[in-house]
Formats: C-alpha cells, structure tokens, sequence
C-alpha cells in the first residue's frame, strides 16, 4: 500500500501544480518551457508506475461488498469516460458544453471502478483521483476556465441505397 500511496501523492501533486500559477510561472520562467514540461512528465510517469506497482501489490483488503450490478454499471459508463478523455485532446464539439472533458472522464472512471471493486485499495486509488478531479475542476473554473466557442462541422450522414431485389 505504500507504494501505491506514495505513487498517488506524486501524480496528483505534480498535477496540482498548474493551480499554483504564479509557482508554476516561475518555473517556467527559471527552466524553460520545454524542460518544464519534460520534468513534469517525467515525475507524472515516475507516480503513475508506483501507482501500478502499489496496486499490483497491495493486500486485499475488503471494505464493502460492491453492489451486484456494480461492474455491469462500470463496463456501461467506461466507454463514456474513455469519450470524454479523448475529446480533451481532438477537435470535437464535446468541449462546447463542457470545459473538462479529461477530468470528467476521470470521474467517471473513478465513480465507476468504486463502484465495481469494494476493497481498500480501489478505494484509495478512485476516490483520491475522483476527488482530484473535482477539485481540479472547481480549480480551473475560480482561474477562469471556459467552454470552446469553436463550432465543428459534423460529419455527414452516410446515405444508403435501397436495395432492389
């Protein structure tokens, strides 16, 4: 459990750093953009491995009994977070009526893993990531985080001939 503990306090406060603005500015500012971002990589991908490693090897220990249709409603709603994890990062009209797709997908994971594993270990990985998204969302929004006004067209519907016997 250390490890996956450890692991979750470096990529989480290494991802609450841009909410720390004037922090993050003069970093920016005393390494350069490009070595800021190659350290911050570098100490997210460090966390996101102890991550791995803690939950490969932490105990079960149970907490709750997961409801019985806990995993159907995970295998429901992933295809849903894994949308909204994408969408941060491709053009699409989703970031029009949200201005976090990535950490709503991350929410929704969490909420959704919670809810299909009951042990300790779940716990602590999905809540703390799942109440990392909240707040980082509330975060964004007090520095001034918006919805895209971008419009994309979308796509064509594809039309289909009748077939003639």
């Amino acid at each position: 459990m250390f490890f996956l503990v450890l692991g979750i306090v470096i990529f989480v406060g290494i991802h609450l750093l841009p909410t720390f603005v004037s922090l993050r500015q003069r970093l920016v500012a005393r390494l350069g953009a490009g070595l800021y971002k190659g350290a911050f990589s570098v100490i997210a991908l460090a966390g996101l491995i102890l991550i791995v490693v803690g939950m490969a090897t932490a105990d079960f220990q149970p907490v709750w009994e997961p409801p019985a249709w806990g995993r159907t409603a995970a295998l429901a709603t992933m295809p849903l977070s894994l949308i909204l994890l994408a969408a941060a990062n491709i053009p699409s009209n989703i970031k029009r009526y949200t201005r976090h797709p990535m950490l709503w997908g991350v929410f929704i994971w969490s909420v959704a893993h919670l809810l299909a594993n009951g042990n300790l270990a779940a716990l602590v990985l999905f809540g703390s990531l799942g109440a990392f998204s909240l707040f980082d969302m509330f975060s964004a929004n007090m520095r001034g985080a918006s919805k895209q006004e971008t419009v994309y067209p979308i796509a064509k519907k594809m039309r289909l001939r009748s077939l003639e016997v």
